[in-house]
């Protein structure tokens, strides 16, 4: 929630911006720096482990939005897009000793050598990171640390290494947050204790960058994704709400909406970047039918002449599930099944049965005591 007022009071969300949250798993801050920003403006959501960055991709595809790009990179990959973010957050790796509350077993996981070792990691990151930042961008520097070594001392850090204004932040006194400064170079932060709040422990910090230039674009390898030809439009666009600008490209097999302006955005990345996903992927054309993917399900895009069928909760549950389940319905073909007018994702509809489209590798897997009558 202090991420927010962090952005607020430091960046003009109503610009167009290119925001980068570099280690973004599982998706917390992506979903609310994405909420934040305006739909002209661009958020690179990246994840350097494999494992992580597909938790990633499920949550932001949740999300629904298409001004989104997933990236599976180290930092280091990013020096390539020089002066390019206009923000970047770094929710860094650290020893945890934020979270001792929450997970006790992380007090036997802590020691002065894996801080010393996580202050090392914190530097790389930084390092490789900087370049992209832009002359004037801001970096949000954050931990769930209490070591000086991880926060304050990363703050000198940047200071003597990079030429960084810290800024400071107004704050309200029923938040109880504590205001900090580093030792060398007096570079503001501010820390939050279980005590204090209803939270865990976390340290945050905002730098702006004063040197570098304003991004100058560079010229891209071709793009890989192609246009649609006017049938295969004929037969997507219905599926799309009317009034919703969305320019519709080819990669392979999968048909992806981007919102205008980013599909000028994408080749740079990809000359730089390994893209997992980006925008909103439609689905796939099989002669004249469409196939919609579950990312449509989940997007603010889909037309509302579409068939729904809505479930009720034992039903919803068996159907995230992918339990088999009865329905009593008259429609056929491809359906969008809701709960309480949410989302949940396709069926289709055949002779006296339906094939479930949910992705099984989302599917709920625990069997929870639940009433279904309440």
């Amino acid at each position: 929630m202090f991420l927010e007022q962090v952005i607020k009071q430091t960046m003009d969300i109503n610009q167009p911006l290119r925001v980068l949250d570099l280690c973004a798993a599982p998706g917390g801050k992506s979903t609310l720096l994405q909420s934040l920003i305006n739909e002209k403006s661009l958020l690179v959501s990246n994840e350097v482990i494999k494992s992580r960055a597909a938790i990633l991709e499920e949550n932001l595809v949740k999300w629904g939005a298409a001004n989104v790009i997933i990236t599976n990179d180290d930092p280091v990959h990013f020096a390539r897009l020089e002066n390019y973010f206009d923000l970047i957050v770094l929710d860094a790796p650290c020893s945890g000793s934020g979270l001792f509350r929450r997970d006790p077993a992380a007090i036997n996981e802590w020691s002065e050598n894996n801080v010393a070792l996580c202050s090392q990691r914190q530097q790389r990151i930084i390092a490789n990171a900087w370049p992209a930042l832009k002359q004037d961008g801001m970096l949000i520097y954050s931990t769930c640390s209490y070591s000086a070594a991880e926060d304050e001392d990363i703050l000198d850090w940047i200071h003597e290494t990079f030429s960084a204004e810290s800024k400071t932040l107004q704050l309200q006194k029923d938040w109880h947050v504590i205001e900090t400064f580093s030792a060398r170079h007096h570079g503001t932060g501010y820390r939050f204790y279980p005590d204090k709040i209803k939270g865990e422990g976390f340290f945050i910090a905002v730098l702006q960058k004063k040197e570098g230039a304003p991004w100058v674009g560079a010229k891209p390898r071709k793009s890989r994704l192609e246009q649609l030809s006017k049938t295969e439009e004929m037969i997507v666009r219905p599926w799309l709400k009317e009034g919703i600008p969305m320019v519709l490209f080819k990669q392979q097999d999968n048909i992806i909406a981007l919102p205008p302006g980013l599909e000028n955005e994408l080749p740079v990345l990809q000359s730089a970047l390994y893209i997992k996903y980006a925008g909103i992927r439609l689905g796939k054309i099989a002669g004249k039918d469409f196939i919609p993917d579950h990312a449509l399900a989940m997007s603010l895009l889909t037309n509302q002449q579409i068939p729904r069928i809505e479930l009720e909760r034992q039903q919803a549950l068996q159907y995230l599930r992918r339990d088999e389940f009865r329905l009593n319905t008259t429609q056929k073909g491809w359906c969008l099944v809701t709960y309480q007018q949410q989302h949940l994702g396709w069926i289709k509809i055949l002779s006296g049965r339906f094939n479930n489209y949910y992705p099984k590798e989302w599917r709920i897997l625990k069997q929870l005591p639940v009433s279904y009558n309440r």
